[in-house]
């Protein structure tokens, strides 16, 4: 059963704890995009461009982290 919870944190050099740190902080920032294309739904003038400049920064972070990792 631990594999089933390591098995991919470890995959990505992190450790459970680490990994699930890592998710729930993406999450709250998709939470946080999401909200505002929903708003962007009804108002268009708000939030023009927030939600794709937060995927745009997690999609970097996400594939930086990952070169950084393969670096070492």
């Amino acid at each position: 059963m631990k594999n089933f919870f390591t098995g991919h944190p470890e995959t990505v050099g992190e450790t459970y704890w680490q990994h699930m740190a890592v998710a729930l902080s993406f999450a709250g920032a998709l939470f946080g995009a999401a909200f505002a294309a929903l708003v962007h739904a009804f108002f268009p003038a708000w939030f023009e461009k927030t939600a794709s400049a937060k995927i745009t920064y997690l999609h970097d972070r996400m594939l930086c982290n990952r070169r950084k990792r393969e670096l070492l």
